[in-house]
């Protein structure tokens, strides 16, 4: 019986130690924001239809597991490209991407873990100079920025349509050109808002003057309504009504009718 137990311990001893040994072949951990392939080389290959989730997971010592950051990722590159009129722009460009999580076995597959270096990267760059080569370089400076942005994301997009991964964004960050024509763009753009806001300042006076027009038409014509229908014989009775309104007053007074020049009454009395 000692005998026995002891080779028990010693099977034991042994196995814990060959499960140490193994452990980092036979177990694998999945972060949070990543997914990962298995790759059976015994057993049909990548599993391309089946992502490992997140969290612990054992496998085959002859497996191997393949882990993808499926977050949304954030790159710069700065890059130099010419604009529409020969000119040398140096450009700061930021964009957002992430790897489509369930076609991550395909990804690996056809491209692999470097698919940024690889499909990204260069997108995004042939995007830059196809666009900007479209462009003056004060546009870069105008509204049309974010025309420019939405047509390199575009235009990037479909460069890597079928190579399963997303592009989010697209943001110019800097532009940098020499300062002699950065200055002469920004007097340009400062003449142009000034241009701008006297037109507006003209089209409000002429929106005034053409009101003031219209509401002294409109007091002339209510006016020449008015003078047509007082007649002579409506202002006297207006006259003899007002007048026998006064009369009414508590002050001792006179009245005599059709005292007055123009027929109306004549009030005589204290004041």
């Amino acid at each position: 019986m000692p005998r026995k137990s002891s080779l028990l311990l010693i099977l034991g001893a042994a196995g814990l130690l060959v499960l140490v040994i193994l452990w980092n072949n036979i177990t694998t951990i999945v972060e949070s924001g990543e997914k990962g392939v298995i790759f059976r080389p015994f057993s049909g290959g990548l599993e391309k239809d089946k992502q490992l989730g997140q969290g612990f997971h054992l496998i085959a010592p002859w497996n191997d597991v393949f882990k993808y950051d499926v977050k949304v990722q954030e790159s710069t590159s700065i890059m130099e490209v010419l604009s529409k009129n020969g000119l040398t722009i140096k450009l700061e460009v930021s964009y957002w991407y992430r790897a489509d999580e369930t076609r991550i076995g395909y990804l690996h597959d056809e491209i692999g873990l470097n698919y940024h270096s690889k499909i990204v990267a260069p997108a995004m760059r042939s995007a830059t100079r196809e666009v900007i080569g479209k462009y003056l370089p004060e546009e870069l400076y105008s509204s049309k920025r974010e025309v420019i942005e939405d047509e390199m994301l575009s235009r990037a997009r479909r460069t890597m349509e079928g190579k399963y991964i997303t592009l989010d964004d697209v943001l110019i960050r800097d532009v940098s050109l020499p300062q002699s024509l950065r200055d002469a763009i920004e007097k340009k753009l400062k003449q142009e808002q000034a241009s701008l806001e006297y037109e507006f300042r003209l089209e409000q006076a002429e929106k005034e003057a053409e009101r003031q027009r219209i509401e002294a038409e409109g007091k002339a014509k209510a006016n020449n309504i008015v003078s047509q229908s007082l007649t002579d014989k409506i202002l006297r009775e207006k006259g003899i009504g007002a007048t026998l309104k006064l009369s009414e007053s508590n002050n001792a007074k006179v009245v005599v009718i059709g005292s007055s020049k123009d027929g109306l009454p004549l009030i005589l009395g204290d004041n």
